[in-house]
């Protein structure tokens, strides 16, 4: 039992000792430099590369949103290969390292399963591409410019200067509204005149608003249609193509207010809603 206990306190004293502790720790710090450096000249050779490549992109004539999921994929690429170099470089057994990981990855996978789903997600809409970076979208409830497209979420500018971070696997399973993948765009203006009103007088008032401005299309041509007869009012719609889709919503505005000036201006009415009421005899009846 005493020469037991003596090879414990032997171990002990030569695991604390002094030298063998200090080259431990000086071998250790070493290899971590060592890593350290490797992985800096990674780094290194991917702000390198970032450099050479992006103008390069941008020469062949690659949209913004093809750059970025090219450069997404080399930096990731590289400094992943940085990182196992790095390892190696620290002394660390990277096979055994990786294979521990992959029992952990699987483990984290379930823990982790929307970070995932995002992650494809965020590959689809690089290779569907149902919007790209700059376009004005509106997903769900959500309406802006898509600032950017990472592998986790799609990064949108609302028009009140938000900054909204939508997950890439609520837009894949969402339908997604693109104000600017197509070269033009249609504003429809409805307004509500007296049922006694001409329709044809209505209708050549509305369509001299936009006849000869520029911000619209004369083909398509604009027009008026009716697209409601009520009881006391008649619903027209002014439908108008404008040259650039991206000033759709101040010309909206801007073209409502028109519609209500001229109308005005020409004396058209333009009725409330009427709500008729009647009166309603109550009778008691006689509890005696």
């Amino acid at each position: 039992m005493g020469d037991f206990v003596s090879g414990i306190w032997a171990r002990i004293s030569e695991m604390f000792d002094p030298t063998v502790a200090g080259t431990w720790l000086a071998n250790t710090l070493a290899n971590l430099i060592v890593g350290l450096v490797v992985f800096g000249i990674y780094l290194l050779v991917w702000i390198l590369v970032r450099w050479l490549v992006r103008p390069a992109l941008k020469r062949a004539n690659l949209d913004e949103t093809a750059t970025t999921f090219i450069m997404t994929l080399l930096k990731f690429g590289l400094l992943a290969i940085g990182a196992i170099n790095a390892l190696n470089a620290a002394g660390v057994n990277t096979t055994a390292f990786l294979a521990s990981l992959g029992i952990a990855g699987i483990t984290l996978g379930f823990a982790a399963r929307d970070a995932f789903s995002n992650l494809i997600s965020g590959f689809l809409i690089f290779i569907d591409r149902p919007f790209v970076i700059g376009d004005l979208v509106e997903i769900g409830d959500n309406y802006g410019r898509v600032e950017q497209i990472t592998l986790r979420s799609t990064r949108i500018i609302t028009v009140d200067g938000k900054m909204l971070a939508v997950p890439n696997s609520d837009i894949i399973n969402k339908t997604v509204a693109s104000y600017t993948n197509f070269p033009h765009l249609r504003l429809n203006i409805p307004v509500t005149v007296g049922v006694s009103e001409n329709v044809e007088r209505v209708r050549r008032i509305l369509l001299d608003i936009v006849r000869n401005d520029p911000n619209y299309l004369s083909d398509p041509a604009p027009r008026v249609v009716v697209t409601q007869l009520n009881d006391y009012n008649v619903e027209v719609e002014l439908q108008a193509w404008i040259k650039d889709e991206r000033a759709h919503i101040p010309l909206r505005f801007a073209l409502r207010e028109a519609v209500f000036d001229q109308l005005n201006a020409a004396g058209v009415e333009m009725p409330f809603e009427t709500l008729q009421v009647a009166p309603l005899r109550v009778r008691l009846l006689d509890q005696g």
